[in-house]
């Protein structure tokens, strides 16, 4: 801290921010105060208000006006957001939410208890309350739920000056440089931009200037889908309609970076074979309880293995040296697998396949397999010749990779097509999972390929 006089926050860190700013608090000199905060980020707010002495926080939260605490309650998690609608009163938390993103809103909402919301709505405006009910008729994780109505729509009928003066009448909406444009009830019938507008004469008309070929989703639309759309076709904005192609609201490019993030994160976590609901902030006996039927689930199925090996115990008894590739043998199949896997689920995102792009897709694997199982196993053939001095050995072990490198590829290809077939998430065929069905395919065909050459072997 300057012992000289207050210090200015621009180059500070947030230690050092949150620091200035308890002194601030506690001296209720609010010029400075004011004057420190004025070019922080919500997000660097919210840090500051994590990092703020328990017995200070009430202090600081009255401080701020209802917007800056809805910017900041956007970024905190579920139960961060509890805690400070907690410290904040009832009042004041309604005037906080009347001011935050309306899907911002819906989030928080979704997820508290049917009660509590059913409260907090009850309190709210009229209006805005029945624009939140009626969102949250939609399925979770569609693209009505994570619409706005953050957009503006001119009508096709209307005049360029017409529309340009009704812009510059509304407050300024930062979603899109786009104005969707309806009918008389309300339909979607093209988009015009705000340059297209400004160019145009004074009297030529809205629908002489826009495009009618609309991407839009639908509300029941998957929210990855609507994600998809938006990234394929690079919008910052995409619009939304009901079932009677009537504009309902707009998916913003900063939604669809989130749903990215989470889906992404969801798919790892189930890859992971750790469950989606599992962060840095859950505890330790429920991460537990989330985890452990997975892996016991694995545990069996792993259990196959082991009798795999017992059943070919004359051949290992035999051949000692076989037992020397068992490791290398399901540790590379699983891998195989595994980047199949990812390769398969990162390409369904979003995405609905026809047969023929099935069949192109498990058509390729093939020959990616085939090539990584040749290359493979040519070069293990060669490394057990000269490490086991054993011509034969070397070929049973590069043969059998070939096989298993081949199979473990399919097996990670086809697992998760086949339940996205069957309407399964298809991340639930995780590395794992694909990891241990290849071990057991591996350790049956190298031992019965060994088996089979037995008598050459000795």
């Amino acid at each position: 801290m300057n012992k000289n006089g207050p210090q200015s926050p621009k180059n500070n860190s947030i230690e050092e921010i949150t620091e200035l700013l308890v002194q601030y608090v506690q001296t209720q000199d609010l010029p400075e105060f004011y004057k420190a905060i004025k070019e922080l980020h919500p997000y660097d707010l919210t840090l500051i208000y994590k990092k703020f002495p328990e017995q200070e926080t009430k202090r600081l939260l009255l401080l701020f006006k209802p917007d800056v605490l809805a910017d900041m309650a956007e970024s905190l998690k579920l139960h961060d957001q509890i805690k400070l609608f907690e410290q904040l009163g009832p009042e004041r938390t309604l005037e906080v939410m009347q001011q935050m993103d309306k899907s911002d809103l819906i989030k928080f909402l979704h997820d508290l208890p049917a009660k509590r919301r059913e409260q907090l709505l009850s309190n709210m405006h009229l209006d805005h309350s029945a624009i939140i009910r009626s969102v949250l008729n939609y399925p979770p994780e569609t693209a009505g739920r994570i619409m706005t109505d953050r957009y503006r729509t001119l009508l096709a009928h209307e005049t360029a000056k017409e529309a340009i003066r009704e812009s510059q009448g509304t407050p300024p909406i930062p979603a899109t440089s786009y104005l969707y444009v309806t009918d008389d009830e309300g339909k979607l019938v093209g988009v015009v931009s705000h340059r297209s507008l400004l160019q145009a004469g004074d009297k030529t008309r809205v629908e002489e200037l826009m495009t009618k070929r609309v991407i839009y989703a639908t509300v029941d639309m998957d929210q990855e889908e609507a994600a998809q759309l938006l990234q394929r076709y690079e919008f910052i904005a995409l619009p939304v309609v009901d079932e009677n192609h009537r504009l309902c609201g707009v998916i913003q490019m900063d939604d669809v970076i989130d749903i990215i993030m989470h889906e992404a994160s969801e798919d790892l976590a189930k890859m992971g074979g750790g469950g989606k609901d599992i962060d840095f902030d859950t505890k330790p006996l429920v991460a537990v309880k989330r985890r452990l039927p997975w892996l016991i689930l694995l545990l069996f199925i792993g259990l196959i293995s082991g009798s795999i090996v017992d059943f070919f115990e004359d051949t290992l008894n035999q051949v000692v040296a076989l037992a020397f590739f068992m490791p290398m043998i399901a540790g590379m199949t699983g891998n195989t697998g595994t980047q199949s896997l990812a390769v398969v689920v990162r390409g369904l995102i979003g995405r609905k396949l026809d047969k023929s792009t099935v069949l192109a897709l498990i058509g390729r694997e093939i020959k990616v397999g085939t090539l990584i199982g040749l290359v493979c196993g040519v070069m293990i053939t060669v490394i057990a010749y000269f490490w086991q001095g054993d011509w034969l050995l070397g070929t049973i072990i590069g043969v059998s990779l070939f096989f298993t490198l081949v199979i473990g590829t399919l097996t990670g290809t086809c697992i998760p097509l086949l339940l996205s077939r069957f309407k399964v998430d298809p991340a639930v065929a995780s590395g794992p999972l694909i990891t241990t069905l290849n071990d057991i395919l591996s350790l049956f065909i190298y031992f019965g390929i060994a088996t089979r050459f037995l008598d050459a072997l000795m």
